[in-house]
């Protein structure tokens, strides 16, 4: 799960690094990092979903659901799991890009990083479990969650400027929950404002976070073991 950002950050990074200029960065890595590590917290926080197909396929779901604990907090407790894991790969990823040279956040702006990094894992969790929750197959929740994924992450301004995008692009990203938290997580490692004011990332990502948590447990409580 964590190679596919490290050879973002790596290769297309190192790659373009001399041949991209983009206004307001020293260099194309330095714009790029953030949006590797905000897609590496997406992807992790997101397939995380998978447990849930494999707790059925091997029989453990039933043995879970039958104990006397509230299927919430069944829930919570895979939320909370996935998007650790999915915030430690985050880290992971802004530690690798620091060693290649990319900018990193002052001590405090780290917590807004992290903070960013904690609702938007949270959000596609909750996402991820709400699909795992609707689909039987463990084979084919990747296949559904790559295709909802791409889109979002390539339309989120990760990889180029949204303010350089034609407008047929930037009416995609206004509605896109991935822009606001990669341009989130970017504005406080560079300190550059990219498309949106720092406080509007915020609250788009924490409604929508809110939003799929909800949809998740809902569809979470009605799940069939």
């Amino acid at each position: 799960m964590i190679m596919m950002p490290f050879l973002w950050l790596a290769i297309i990074g190192g790659g373009l690094g001399r041949a991209v200029i983009i206004p307001g960065y020293e260099n194309y890595t330095d714009f790029l990092a953030p949006g590797v590590v905000g897609m590496a917290v997406l992807f992790s926080a997101t397939m995380s979903g998978i447990s849930v197909l494999w707790d059925k396929q091997f029989g453990f779901m039933k043995e879970i659901l039958v104990a006397p604990v509230s299927r919430i907090s069944i829930m919570l407790g895979k939320t909370l799991g996935g998007s650790t894991i999915s915030i430690i790969q985050g880290l992971l990823i802004l530690l690798v890009a620091g060693l290649i040279g990319a900018k990193m956040p002052g001590p405090a702006w780290f917590f807004m990083v992290l903070l960013f990094m904690i609702v938007l894992g949270l959000g596609f969790v909750g996402l991820g479990l709400a699909v795992a929750s609707k689909i039987e197959d463990p084979i084919a929740f990747p296949l559904v969650m790559n295709f909802i994924l791409m889109p979002l992450i390539f339309t989120s301004g990760a990889f180029f400027p949204l303010s350089l995008a034609p407008e047929w692009l930037k009416s995609i990203a206004y509605i896109n929950p991935v822009s606001y938290g990669v341009d989130g997580i970017r504005e406080s490692i560079t300190g550059v404002s990219e498309f949106f004011p720092l406080w509007l990332d915020f609250a788009v990502l924490a409604i929508f976070s809110l939003v799929t948590i909800l949809l998740g447990a809902y569809l979470f409580k009605k799940m069939k073991a």
